[in-house]
């Protein structure tokens, strides 16, 4: 079981700016003294400290359920995940020859609609039928697939690229997922992955859903793993590193003369707002995803 505290949430946050500020050298008297002196504050706040927090399961919902609530407005405005990966991933596809294309765990078809502005003849597929069926909407003429990305529905060397976009986080086996890659890849072919970084998953938790078996709110289970297990997976299938970045959080100015009204009723992302300056110095200009992009060199030894 995960007891997700509110209160408990901010004071890690406050935690995370002054360990972060002191690595960084950023953390003067002033700054630390400020972060003293809030901690004090929201230990002090009685309707904050009485928010009740929530005990989760763990492992309780699945990657389909989530993405069945997600799938309609999914391609809204603001998901600041997709805000810094994708003109990171499109700038790599812009330079790749045209050819067949697989967009893996493709959603709602955001980078299969790029990959056909390209001049790519492309395939998609995903796990989730109703991001599929938001896909299709978008890209009627298009092949696609419902599949787990350790069995795709390809022949070996079908296609020159494949994309895989913020899913790897939802897979148990890093490897098989990126064996099936390689296998329906050509000989110099071209795989770009984007995933959730490792840090978000410290400074912005999985929050609560709803109900499970056991009738306690579910907790998606999660992947989120450091660089070397990407490495440790691609190189001995024959995949050669072109590329790696790392796009970050925004930096902001934080809002420091108040808390919102009303009071936080939960777990929730928007207790940011209550802590602003730690927030920022927890968060802002820290890792949000990783991109990857391998070639893969056609002998599959590495």
């Amino acid at each position: 079981m995960t007891y997700l505290s509110p209160l408990g949430y901010l004071l890690g946050i406050e935690g995370a700016a002054l360990l972060r500020g002191f690595r960084e050298g950023r953390a003067d008297r002033a700054f630390v003294e400020a972060r003293i002196t809030e901690i004090r504050t929201l230990l002090d706040v009685s309707a904050l400290a009485h928010v009740e927090g929530v005990t989760a399961s763990p492992g309780t919902i699945s990657a389909a359920d989530v993405y069945q609530e997600w799938a309609p407005h999914y391609d809204a405005p603001g998901n600041q995940m997709i805000d810094v990966e994708q003109p990171v991933v499109r700038r790599i596809l812009d330079s790749l020859p045209v050819g067949a294309a697989l967009d893996a765990a493709c959603g709602t078809g955001r980078h299969t609609a790029y990959l056909r502005e390209l001049g790519h003849d492309v395939i998609g597929v995903d796990a989730s039928p109703d991001m599929l069926a938001q896909a299709r909407k978008r890209l009627p003429d298009v092949d696609f697939h419902e599949a787990e990305l350790h069995r795709l529905p390809l022949p070996d060397n079908a296609v020159d690229t494949v994309v895989c976009a913020l899913a790897l986080t939802h897979v148990l086996d890093l490897a098989a997922a990126l064996a099936e890659f390689a296998r329906v890849l050509r000989p110099g072919g071209n795989l770009v992955i984007s995933d959730a970084h490792m840090l978000v998953s410290y400074l912005r938790p999985t929050l609560a859903r709803r109900p499970g078996p056991d009738g306690r709110p579910s907790l998606l289970t999660e992947y989120h793993r450091p660089l070397s297990a990407y490495l440790a997976a691609a190189l001995p299938l024959g995949f050669q590193v072109r590329h790696c970045e790392e796009p970050r959080h925004p930096r902001r100015s934080p809002d420091t003369e108040s808390a919102p009204d009303p009071l936080p009723t939960a777990m929730s992302w928007d207790l940011l707002h209550w802590c602003p300056q730690a927030s920022a110095a927890a968060l802002d200009d820290s890792p949000l995803v990783v991109i990857w992009h391998f070639r893969l060199d056609g002998t599959g030894t590495g």
